[in-house]
C-alpha cells in the first residue's frame, strides 16, 4: 500500500520502532538497526526504540547488540517502549511516537492487523516481513485507502518472503538486453557442519494458509485484480514435482507468499504505469527420488492434518516432530545461521541479487524514511 499525498508531518520522538524486538526475529533486526546506526549509514543520528511486553527482555536485546557492536551500551537515543498486540491503546500509543513500525510479530494473520490499524489510524508507516498471502492481501482490502488518505505507507513481505523474489524480477528485467517476458525462480536450501533449522513461527503460517486457501480465493474475488496479458510465450506451470533438467533433482512448487507477491507488483507496473507484465513461476530444489517419496509421505499427513482442528493443534504443538527436526520452537543456533548466510553469499556471487532478512527490513526503513522526509509530495 502506497501513500497518498500529505504535508510535512509534526516532528515524532522516533524515527523508527521495532517491535517485537525481543522475539526470535526482532532481535536480529535490532541487531542490524543498531549496526547501520552506528556505521552512519543513514546520514546522522538516528532517533529509534524498541516495543515489547517486557522491559527486562527488551533491555537484554539492546545489551547484546550493543555487546556485538563492541559496546558498553547504545546510545540514549534508543528507546524502550512497552506495548501489546492485544492492547490497542498501548499500539497507538507506540505508533504516535514515531513514524515507521518494523513489525516482527508474527504470525501476522493472528497478531498483525492491530499493529496495522494502529499504524494507520495514527500516521505512522508499517514494514514488515510477512509471507503469508491471506493477510497481505487482507490487509490491502481492508487499509489502502485510509492508509492513502493519512499519507502513510504499509509494506509487507520485506523479508525472504519475498524481497529476492519481488526485486529480482525487476533487477534481471532491467540487466537484460531486450524484453523480459518470463522469469522462474529454484530454491536450494543449504547447510553447514552444524545442520539447518527454522523457527517455528514459519511453520505456523504454513498450517494456518494451508488450512485457509478457500478464504484466499473469495478474498481476491473481492479485490478484483485486473487481468495482466501474457506477453510472449505462456510460461508452462511444471507441475507440482517434477524432475528438473537444469539442477538433475527434483522440484516443486515453492508454497510461500513470492507468486503472488510478484504478480501484484507486475500487476500494478501494467495497470499504473504501463510496464510490459513479466510471468514467474517460483520451485523449491528437493533432491533426489528418495527425498520425494519422503516428502510425498508427509504432505498427504500434513494436508490431512491441517484440514481439522485438532489437526492444527498436533501441528503446531509438535513442529519438530512432524517436521523431521526441521522446525524448532528455539529455532537456528547463531552458527546455524551464520553457515545459511555464508551458502546465500554463494547466491549472491551467481545471481547478483541478495539481502539478509533484517537488512532487507531496514533497507526498506532507509527508503520510506527518506520518502517521508523529503519536502516534495509523496
Amino acid at each position: 500500500m502506497a501513500a497518498g499525498g500529505g504535508g510535512a508531518a509534526p516532528q515524532r520522538p522516533y524515527e523508527l520502532v521495532v517491535l517485537g524486538a525481543s522475539g526470535f526475529t526482532g532481535q536480529f533486526v535490532v541487531q542490524e538497526v543498531a549496526r547501520a546506526a552506528a556505521g552512519g549509514e543513514l546520514r546522522g543520528a538516528l532517533r529509534w526504540a524498541v516495543a515489547g511486553r517486557s522491559r527486562e527482555k527488551l533491555q537484554a536485546v539492546l545489551e547484546r547488540a550493543a555487546e556485538r557492536l563492541g559496546k558498553a551500551a547504545l546510545g540514549a537515543e534508543v528507546g524502550v517502549l512497552l506495548c501489546d498486540v492485544g492492547d490497542a491503546a498501548s499500539l497507538a500509543a507506540v505508533a504516535r511516537q514515531t513514524r515507521l513500525v518494523l513489525n516482527c510479530v508474527g504470525p501476522y494473520r493472528f497478531f498483525g492487523e492491530p499493529v496495522v490499524e494502529a499504524c494507520v489510524e495514527n500516521g505512522a508507516s508499517c514494514i514488515d516481513i510477512c509471507g503469508e498471502p491471506q493477510f497481505l492481501e487482507g490487509m490491502y482490502l481492508k487499509y489502502n485507502e485510509k492508509a492513502a488518505e493519512k499519507g502513510v505507507y504499509v509494506i509487507g513481505s520485506c523479508g525472504f518472503d519475498s524481497i529476492p523474489a519481488d526485486m529480482g524480477v525487476l533487477y534481471t528485467r532491467d540487466k537484460l538486453k531486450g524484453t523480459l517476458t518470463a522469469v522462474e525462480s529454484f530454491l536450494k536450501v543449504k547447510s553447514g557442519p552444524e545442520g539447518s533449522c527454522a523457527h517455528d513461527g514459519t511453520w505456523k503460517s504454513a498450517v494456518y494458509g494451508l488450512a485457509d486457501q478457500d478464504n484466499l480465493r473469495k478474498l481476491r474475488k473481492k479485490i478484483g485484480y485486473a487481468p495482466v496479458p501474457v506477453v510472449g510465450a505462456k510460461l508452462k506451470s511444471r507441475g507440482l514435482v517434477f524432475y528438473n533438467q537444469e539442477f538433475k533433482e527434483y522440484s516443486m512448487r515453492f508454497m510461500g507468499s513470492d507468486g503472488s507477491v510478484v504478480k501484484r507488483s507486475q500487476c500494478y507496473l501494467h495497470t499504473e504505469l504501463q510496464e510490459t507484465p513479466v510471468q514467474y513461476g517460483a520451485y523449491v530444489n528437493i533432491g533426489g527420488l528418495g527425498s520425494v517419496i519422503k516428502l510425498m509421505f508427509a504432505g498427504i499427513l500434513f494436508l490431512l492434518l491441517v484440514k481439522f482442528s485438532f489437526g492444527r493443534k498436533l501441528l503446531t504443538k509438535y513442529p519438530e516432530f512432524f517436521s523431521a527436526g526441521f522446525f524448532t520452537k528455539k529455532g537456528p543456533t547463531q552458527k546455524q545461521s551464520l553457515a545459511m548466510l555464508l551458502h546465500q553469499l554463494q547466491w549472491f556471487k551467481q545471481l547478483y541479487v541478495f539481502w539478509r532478512m533484517q537488512l532487507v527490513c531496514l533497507n526498506g526503513v532507509v527508503y520510506i524514511l527518506r520518502e517521508l522526509l523529503s519536502p516534495k509530495q509523496n
